[in-house]
């Protein structure tokens, strides 16, 4: 098997990791994505509440504090063997090695405060939410903490989107040979 956009580890099947503000869609894709591919799939945020992954509550935020030593102390053995899913909002603190592909789901701003405030989103943690979107941070984040071609912006405006979002991601699997190839979804 060739090597990777992974830094040389060899695995016979890509890790992916979906990432983006909350309420793009990520658990909806990731989730439809694991279904279509037999891959496993792991919510960051469901991890860090089932194992206790995190250091208290932020108030402000209305959110678990993770740690992110413990999160990754606990996925490295699982990411090794390839074939996994990462759902999570942010992705700065994962190792490189780990993704063979990063994709960033991007909304459009009155669709995601339409399902943030539905969720009952609101003050602060909407607004931070909303200008995290605007401003493209997590692109952002993604473009500066892995290498350029393995990062890639899908949009995720509709559920036409997310079942094409999941089509194209899906292909790309299957064409992957352990080289970071395909360039495109």
């Amino acid at each position: 098997m060739a090597e990777g956009a992974n830094n040389g580890t060899r695995r016979p099947r890509p890790n992916l990791l979906i990432t983006g503000t909350p309420g793009t869609g990520k658990s909806t894709t990731a989730s439809a994505l694991a279904e279509a591919t037999n891959f496993r799939y792991i919510c960051v945020g469901d991890l860090v509440k089932e194992k206790n992954l995190h250091d208290g509550w932020d108030d402000r935020f209305e959110c678990h504090v993770i740690n992110e030593d413990l999160v990754c102390d606990e996925l490295e053995d699982v990411m090794e063997g390839g074939g996994v899913i990462v759902d999570y909002h942010g992705c700065d603190f994962f190792p490189e090695r780990w993704f063979d592909r990063v994709v960033v789901l991007q909304t459009e701003n009155s669709v995601l405060y339409d399902r943030l405030t539905k969720r009952g989103y609101s003050g602060t943690k909407l607004t931070n939410n909303i200008e995290c979107e605007i401003f493209q941070v997590l692109l952002e984040e993604a473009r500066d903490s892995y290498q350029e071609e393995i990062v890639i912006a899908l949009q995720s405006d509709t559920i036409e989107d997310i079942s094409d979002n999941v089509a194209s991601l899906t292909e790309w699997i299957t064409t992957w040979h352990g080289t970071g190839s395909p360039e495109k979804c």
